[in-house]
């Protein structure tokens, strides 16, 4: 095959790459090409076929973590927006109804759509979508850093809720690439004092690195007068772990998703204690505004998190190395 091309999805277990055209931006839309994409867990359920029902419309081009260049837009968008560096949001909100108005637009009530799982994604060199959704970079921004901004929105939604100040005592549970990105927002907010709890010590000099003033695995003694916890994880343990973490009235974020019908957090418990429970699904565009302010000021590295750049033809060993449990494996981006 020759020319440019992207990866599709047929089905759970297949895919397969074709020939690729870019989608003339139409009214409202901006042509996008695309530097950088990410591999993340989601795009893992999507192959393989346990993502939820409504979550994902085959065939598909996956690809919701990416960073690019504008290269053309369409009616009605300045035209000042070609050349720009830009991420963009992936879901597809209406705008219209009433969580919407609220900017609330992750909890859209005319149903779910996001790129790269209901609509085309960004393993692909150009990517079409509303340019409502960009957001603008500096024009000296590492894109293959901000590749990695759309997860680090999604932390950046769990440290707005959270409400940091400087001062309080605050933890982070999970030492992922959300549990590292948890770890600098919190830092940027002067915490007195700045634990990550995980479940791999091998975590703990870059959690240090990021600006942890201690690191604990979940087996070791932990303490329980936390101002602040963020949970990044996605099980139940780990929610419960947090919970732990606070002390009576502190304030609990909680980011991960785990299994259906895990046991999750004793009512009676955070009743009694008096416990501020906040939780997160996505990026809404105040906290994606907040990522590419952090990201701009230099208070945001996500550089030292990815461990394996691999074209669009390496999908297959993307894909294996996202879910091999490999403590050596970090981020895994595609480079159109």
């Amino acid at each position: 095959m020759s020319g440019a091309v992207a990866v599709v999805v047929e089905a759970p277990g297949a895919h397969r790459l074709v020939e690729h055209e870019p989608a003339e931006p139409g009214p409202g839309e901006a042509l996008v090409r695309v530097h950088a994409v990410g591999i993340c867990g989601s795009d893992r359920e999507v192959y393989q076929g346990n993502r939820p029902e409504g979550y994902v419309r085959y065939p598909l081009t996956p690809g919701h973590e990416w960073s690019g260049t504008v290269e053309r837009t369409g009616a009605g968008v300045p035209a000042s927006l070609a050349g720009r560096k830009v991420v963009g949001e992936g879901f597809r909100n209406c705008q219209v109804c009433d969580r919407c108005h609220a900017g609330e637009t992750t909890l859209c009530t005319a149903g779910y759509e996001e790129t790269g799982f209901t609509r085309p994604g960004a393993m692909a060199p150009t990517l079409t979508l509303p340019a409502r959704l960009l957001h603008v970079l500096p024009d000296d921004a590492d894109l293959t850093s901000a590749a990695l901004l759309e997860p680090a929105a999604c932390v950046a939604a769990a440290a707005l809720k959270a409400g940091a100040r400087p001062g309080e005592r605050v933890a982070v549970v999970g030492t992922g690439t959300l549990g590292m990105f948890a770890v600098q927002f919190l830092r940027a907010a002067s915490p007195a004092e700045l634990l990550v709890v995980g479940t791999r010590g091998d975590r703990e000099a870059l959690a240090r690195r990021f600006g942890a003033s201690d690191f604990r695995t979940r087996d070791r003694p932990l303490p329980d007068d936390f101002d602040l916890v963020i949970e990044t994880a996605g099980s139940a343990d780990a929610a419960r772990t947090a919970a732990a973490l606070l002390r009576r009235g502190g304030r609990l974020v909680l980011t991960g998703i785990p299994a259906p019908g895990a046991d999750g957090l004793d009512p009676t418990d955070l009743v009694v204690r008096q416990l501020e429970v906040h939780t997160v699904f996505g990026a809404p565009p105040d906290a994606w505004a907040h990522t590419v302010r952090v990201f701009a000021a230099g208070l945001l590295d996500p550089r030292p998190l990815v461990t394996h750049e691999l074209p669009l033809d390496g999908f297959p060993e993307a894909i294996g190395l996202v879910g091999s449990g490999d403590p050596k494996v970090g981020k895994v981006l595609l480079r159109p």
